[in-house]
């Protein structure tokens, strides 16, 4: 095994390389030939390396790798292989699995087919050379025969039987140990059983400790008069009240026996009960639960939420300054102008009046052939139309009020109109008003198939949506495109009886509510985008925040419920506010307030404040509650509405007035 420090370490770099981690050394040496074997053949076709075993990474920075039996420098191969070249070498290389790489030389070695077998048989637990066997008969040197001729002729030693000085030494020392009861022997093993306090060491102070926690069992009550044996006469029962003792349940007697009478001590005889009571009263001691609660002492002021002041999110509408008189029937509908200079309102007694907002002034009644149910305003403010909805039929008129420019180009906006070459059937009958109906301002009139509730446009002002609630049909809701004269039904069926609808502010969504869920559609992919759940029994009406983020609902079971879309499918908030059936709801354009209108009678305004960031929740505190409406046939304020410039709110009610709060 004389051989050089190269030959080692290249067999050991060929082991290694194969993931050989622990080697038996008896084994690899048991092959010695095998090993000089592999060593001259790598030795043949090998450079020697003279460095000795020393870390390799000292010639990293290098062009050289070490030096040869002359002293000459060996150089580094060329080029190292990176990741690619080893990827494209696994791949194409048939001997790359038995090619290992020399960390003396950085040179590659393809392992012969005997080196190869060499290491499985090391892996695999066995011994090197192959012509080696593990198995020979043993030889029994030391049997149980005495032999003439020993196998070790060798003298026994001295010490084999003189007294050892050492164990002499170690002896006395533990007997003085053991004198000076430095060591102690061992206790024997106490045979009776050990009992412990589990709680020995409890603390005395803990809230729960188990004496703490010991609720003696409640005393019987004492004795009173009615048990006597001689008791007050006002103690004893008469014949009535003794028959209704005996029909009432054992546990709803007041007294579980009947008081008597006797005249002396010796007469009173044995109580038949007594037995009965006792085993009750033992029942009550071991089968009673007694626990002590720990109650938690919480002041009811820090349970209600921090809510700002009410002065400190002011200006927010808080007396009535204005009553609109004029209808003789409830107000359903009122709208107000983009402007805010003029309000229209819409009743059941078949007129739909203009007024002048700061004035008060009926400008312009229209007469129409039915109640009033709906009536809003363009929002465009470069068009004066207004849409109102009676019976089967929505009316475009045009009041006249405002600028003059405006009046004369919506005018020419629909009397501009050409008809296209193919008339296409329609949903709805669109006719140009003539006439009489002209003259008060009737401009188009659609012919609705069913009876038409709402009526909302959309806020470039080009698109009106109509509702006609019908659970049965599949027309419910049409969008007529004022422009064209066309309209369009967007649904093919309705899922459940649609109560009203509405556009988005700012993207293409259109929103449907039906009695329970709030629909929310995308009109250019045309597919449902989300449901609200509103968790109410019936929705009655519904409104849009300005950014489009939020959306309220009213409802017929007294609740407002505030919509985050970003948040969830169910209601942020749900405002339990009013005492009766809300029917109407609505947001400021540029304030932060929301109102609704209930069939109390009364108008509450809220604070609503949306942030702009998106980690922090609305602000939702409600600040005023309006009143003025009188309720007439079990209904109150009916239609409710912001001004689109000042923190002022009009509401419309069943007495036939509309109110404006400022």
């Amino acid at each position: 095994v004389g051989l050089h420090s190269l030959s080692m370490s290249k067999f050991t770099l060929i082991l290694t390389s194969l993931n050989l981690q622990v080697l038996d050394k008896c084994k690899i040496f048991s092959s010695v030939s095998l090993l000089v074997f592999i060593t001259f053949s790598v030795r043949s076709q090998d450079i020697r390396n003279t460095v000795g075993n020393i870390p390799m990474e000292w010639y990293k920075d290098y062009p050289h790798i070490g030096y040869d039996l002359d002293g000459k420098k060996l150089f580094k191969p060329i080029r190292n292989k990176d990741e690619l070249d080893e990827f494209l070498d696994k791949m194409e290389n048939p001997d790359y699995w038995r090619t290992v790489q020399d960390k003396m030389t950085g040179a590659d070695i393809r392992l012969s087919d005997e080196q190869v077998d060499l290491v499985h048989r090391l892996q695999q637990g066995k011994f090197g050379d192959v012509n080696f066997n593990e198995y020979e008969p043993a030889i029994d040197f030391f049997s149980n025969e005495v032999m003439i001729h020993p196998v070790t002729n060798r003298p026994q030693d001295k010490r084999s039987f003189i007294p050892s000085l050492i164990e002499k030494e170690k002896v006395g020392k533990l007997v003085h140990a053991i004198k000076m009861g430095w060591i102690k022997p061992r206790r024997p093993k106490e045979t009776t059983p050990q009992y412990y306090d589990l709680w020995a060491k409890e603390d005395p102070n803990s809230i729960l400790g188990r004496h703490k926690m010991h609720v003696p069992a409640p005393k019987m009550k004492l004795p009173g008069h009615e048990e006597s044996y001689n008791p007050p006469p006002e103690y004893l029962m008469s014949e009535e009240e003794r028959l209704a003792w005996e029909q009432q349940d054992p546990e709803d007697r007041k007294l579980s026996f009947l008081p008597q009478k006797f005249a002396c001590l010796r007469a009173v005889p044995a109580y038949s009960r007594f037995i009965h009571e006792r085993f009750e009263r033992c029942l009550d001691l071991y089968l009673c639960p007694r626990q002590r609660k720990m109650r938690v002492n919480v002041n009811p002021e820090d349970l209600i939420p921090k809510l700002p002041k009410p002065k400190d999110l002011q200006p927010f509408p808080t007396t009535q300054s204005l009553v609109y008189r004029g209808h003789s029937s409830l107000v359903r509908s009122i709208s107000v102008s983009p402007s805010g200079q003029w309000l229209v309102s819409g009743s059941d007694d078949c007129t739909v009046r203009f007024w002048e907002v700061s004035t008060a002034r009926c400008l312009k009644t229209v007469e129409v052939g039915g109640a009033v149910k709906g009536v809003a305003w363009n929002p465009n403010p470069s068009i004066c139309l207004v849409a109102v909805s009676y019976d089967d039929t929505v009316v475009l008129l045009n009041p006249g009020l405002g600028d003059r420019l405006v009046c004369t180009a919506s005018d020419q906006l629909i009397s501009s109109y050409e008809e296209p070459e193919e008339v296409k059937d329609q949903l709805v009958q669109w006719a140009v008003a003539e006439g009489e109906g002209h003259e008060q301002g009737h401009r188009l009139i659609l012919k609705h198939p069913k009876a038409v509730r709402q009526v909302t446009w959309h806020g470039k002002g080009d698109y009106l949506a109509c509702v006609m609630p019908d659970n049965g049909s599949s027309l419910q809701v049409v969008i007529h495109q004022v422009s064209k004269r066309r309209t369009q039904n967007p649904f093919r069926k309705n899922k459940g009886l649609v109560q009203c609808v509405s556009f988005h502010p700012i993207r293409p969504y259109f929103f449907v509510a039906t009695q329970r869920y709030v629909r929310v559609y995308n009109l250019i992919k045309q597919e449902l985008t989300k449901k609200l759940m509103a968790n109410c029994k019936w929705i009655s009406s519904m409104a849009i925040h300005p950014g489009g983020d939020n959306v309220i609902c009213g409802s017929y079971d007294c609740r407002l419920a505030w919509f985050d879309l970003d948040l969830s499918t169910k209601p942020y908030k749900v405002l339990r506010h009013h005492k009766k059936a809300l029917r109407s709801v609505a947001y400021h354009r540029h304030y932060p307030l929301f109102a609704s209108g209930s069939d109390d009678g009364s108008v509450i305004v809220c604070h609503g404040m949306v942030y702009n960031d998106l980690l922090q929740n609305p602000l939702i505190v409600p600040v005023k509650v309006l009143k003025g409406h009188t309720i007439t046939h079990d209904l109150g304020v009916l239609d409710v509405t912001f001004h689109p410039t000042q923190p002022w709110v009009f509401s419309s009610g069943s007495d036939g007035t509309v109110r404006l709060f400022t």
